[in-house]
């Protein structure tokens, strides 16, 4: 009896203790569990900066740059509240620690409509983020750098300024409100002046505010100019350090050939005649780690001498695998019967389609399927390991340093502690660097190399073949249209794989009874959460388990299924007899600032206009997609032109994106011209084929990437906008291929609903 009464006034009080945890704000983002390490001459103010005493502030990153200006963008919303000189800023790289765990991006992953602003939607995203700044990952992904970091940066910029402005107070025997700041230096009415450099060691003394005031966008400085990146001039010279630049003393090199099979693994190996070549130290087996497929590693002293003997190793794979029976192209084929008979998971449902649809003057309907997708990284995969004295270090182009310290730990059988993660910078993510198949796999080398770094690296052909793929994807629709052409009513259904229980799954070894048992936004987004205002409609997604890795691939879900949705709204538009801008425009009325982006981008493609001639006098046409991803609303119109040979040729694409407060428009307008690159070149080219589980393609041969002589013209505009900053790397990417597939069909007739786009 007194055991029962015992676990009832536990439970009740773990039900309060719980309960008024909820109820509390998220702990602070401003310290670090442990105070920065600093150098001689340098002070920590917070958890974000540090200050030299020549007045340089290293401004503390924990995003990866990879390419998209997230170490410019950063620096600059904290520099403008401290009032730095923005000369005098630097990139320090952060700490692993839990004030700098990405909360942005798992609250966005909650599977509500951006249009929902209902009670469960805010206790969820709240709850969520005070979990994931406890239990979260330090991570960049999902277009939230700028997104998650806007508040925290701005509040340590303030708080230091705060803290430099009281130091000189204090120095000078004046009222803190009469300082001024100004470009890295401060100053009163009496002439007093001192730079940031003079006070910062007496600043970072200074008790912490307990609240600052921050800046209303009339006062900013730096937020919103083309400023160029902090690490461009590195890239010119040649001095910027990736992955593959890194060199330690005393390093060798290592290349691995996983089993052809994916999941394959080693049955046996025979190194003898890879020994017997200069410069060869090793030959082993390695396992899968995190996902990853089993093979053989070489380690020599040279990349060169590591591929050369790596081509000799005799293996005997173990093929029996799952994936050894599967076809991709059967595998298609299966999505498509499974909507024969599955309703799938409803993400967003309104009205009643199924009267709607069947009271209908007119229906029309269609299915839509989209490839499995490689990331093809410029930047193979690699990481550099050293493992002595029971110690690892680790030097990796990785978007989650934290899970890449503790995939190292595993392989080692040593503690995340034990563990240094050194992040380079990345040539290319795309979200294949979210994963840690190759951390683990290179620690696992490095274990065997008696204490010497091993940089283990990849060849091209072994990226593309074991991948985390873009998942392949079926979609239907059906629409239905009253008598005077109204849209009355949308159905839509997909089906694919879902990925982020394989990532939990793999990543963080949770049960697949556990990761499995709640739906994954990912499948529909870019179908369900849409501005249109349908007047009925269900949107679902039937989840298909197969044996193929997926992964997360620029932007995700978006990729396909904008593919999907806005090649159906137009082809409804077409059904109804309008214009495609003003049939969209029609269930956007209570959407402002979806109708405004739609509206500007047609306005300066010219939409409506006879477009030009190609520069060979072939005709062209136009296309216009829409689509919300990532906080952010992107409209694109694509003009194009076809071949004797039907060769697609996209001339020109007008992008109008808002994506809230502009922190750099320079920054913006290159990754919108990156993620329509990418987007047409995947539209164009992308797909993967597998045969009895065995990737076909190899290297960009036969994964072509788009060149530079077949790139549009682009034009981005940005709605000016005060509002939170919103994801910019991936909302680029989901509208280009709808927007040339619609304008394929202005222009010959055919509707495409495949990927890669294909002429018949």
């Amino acid at each position: 009896m007194k055991k029962r009464h015992f676990l009832l006034g536990s439970l009740g009080l773990a039900g309060a203790l719980t309960v008024g945890w909820t109820l509390l704000p998220p702990r602070q983002r401003l310290n670090t569990a442990q105070p920065l390490a600093t150098a001689a001459g340098q002070a920590a103010l917070n958890g974000w900066l540090k200050i030299a005493s020549d007045g340089s502030v290293l401004v503390v990153v924990p995003k990866s740059e990879m390419g998209q200006g997230v170490h410019t963008g950063l620096a600059m919303v904290l520099a403008d509240e401290l009032d730095a000189d923005w000369a005098a800023v630097r990139i320090a790289a952060a700490p692993i620690d839990r004030i700098y765990n990405n909360l942005a991006t798992v609250v966005d992953g909650l599977p509500f409509h951006p249009d929902d602003d209902g009670t469960l939607r805010r206790v969820a995203g709240w709850l969520t983020a005070k979990t994931m700044r406890e239990v979260g990952v330090m991570m960049t992904g999902g277009s939230s750098s700028i997104k998650d970091l806007w508040l925290p940066m701005r509040q340590a910029g303030a708080s230091a300024r705060a803290m430099l402005v009281g130091a000189a107070a204090q120095a000078w025997g004046v009222p803190a409100a009469e300082i001024t700041v100004a470009a890295g230096v401060l100053s009163h009415p009496s002439g007093r002046r001192a730079g940031f450099g003079e006070l910062a060691a007496a600043a970072s003394r200074q008790p912490v505010p307990a609240d600052v005031a921050l800046k209303t966008p009339d006062r900013f400085t730096l937020i919103g100019k083309d400023l160029p990146r902090i690490e461009a001039a590195s890239k010119v010279d040649g001095s910027a350090g990736f992955g593959l630049d890194v060199q330690q003393p005393g390093q060798l090199y290592a290349t691995v050939a996983m089993c052809p099979t994916l999941g394959g693994r080693v049955r046996a190996f025979d190194g003898a005649a890879a020994l017997k070549l200069s410069g060869v130290k090793q030959v082993l087996a390695v396992a899968g780690h995190h996902g990853g497929t089993a093979g053989v590693a070489v380690i020599a002293d040279t990349p060169w001498h590591a591929l050369q003997a790596v081509q000799v190793v005799s293996v005997s794979w173990d093929e029996q695998v799952p994936a050894a029976a599967f076809s991709s192209a059967g595998a298609m084929d299966q999505l498509a019967r499974t909507l024969d008979s599955e309703t799938g998971f409803a993400y967003f449902r309104t009205g009643d389609v199924d009267a709607a649809l069947k009271g209908a003057a007119r229906t029309i309907s269609a299915e839509y399927r989209a490839p499995w997708l490689a990331h093809a990284t410029m930047e193979p995969q690699n990481c550099t390991v050293q493992f002595k004295d029971g110690q690892a270090t680790v030097w990796a182009p990785t978007q989650v340093p934290g899970l890449a310290r503790r995939a190292a730990a595993v392989a080692l059988g040593i503690e995340p502690e034990q563990v240094t993660v050194n992040v380079t910078l990345l040539g290319g993510g795309f979200g294949r660097r979210l994963d840690v198949d190759f951390i683990g796999q290179a620690a696992a080398i490095a274990k065997a190399a008696g204490g010497l770094p091993v940089q283990t690296f990849w060849t091209r052909e072994q990226d593309t073949q074991h991948d985390f793929y873009r998942p392949a994807a079926v979609s239907r629709f059906s629409a239905g249209f009253d008598a005077q052409g109204a849209l009355v009513g949308w159905r839509n259904v997909s089906a694919g794989q879902a990925i982020v229980p394989q990532v939990l799954a793999r990543v963080f070894g949770l049960p697949p009874s556990l990761v499995d048992s709640g739906p994954d936004k990912t499948t529909s987004e870019g179908a369900f959460d849409q501005p249109y205002e349908w007047p009925a409609a269900r949107i679902a997604h039937q989840l298909v388990e197969l044996p193929v890795p997926v992964g997360f691939w620029r932007s995700v879900g978006h990729s396909h299924q904008a593919f999907f949705m806005e090649s159906f709204v137009d082809e409804a538009a077409h059904a109804a007899g309008q214009d495609p801008v003003a049939f969209r425009a029609r269930l956007l009325k209570q959407h402002p600032r979806h109708l405004k982006v739609l509206q500007r981008a047609a306005e300066l493609a010219g939409w409506g206009k006879p477009s030009a001639p190609a520069p060979d006098g072939a005709p062209t046409a136009r296309g216009v997609a829409l689509h919300q991803s990532f906080g952010s609303i992107v409209a694109q119109v694509a003009e194009v032109s076809v071949d004797a040979d039907k060769t697609v040729r996209v001339h020109r694409v007008v992008c109008v994106i808002d994506c809230g407060t502009a922190v750099n428009p320079g920054l913006i307008r290159q990754q919108m011209d990156s993620a329509i690159v990418f987007g047409l070149g995947a539209a164009l080219h992308g797909r993967i084929d597998i045969e009895k589980g065995r990737v076909r393609q190899s290297n960009f041969h036969d994964l072509p990437m788009l060149r530079m002589a077949d790139c549009p013209a682009i034009t981005t505009e940005i709605i000016a906008s005060d509002a939170h900053p919103e994801g910019v790397g991936e909302p680029g990417t989901p509208p280009i291929a709808p927007a040339v597939a619609n304008a394929l069909f202005a222009l010959t007739g055919q509707r495409l609903r495949r990927l890669p786009l294909q002429l018949a």
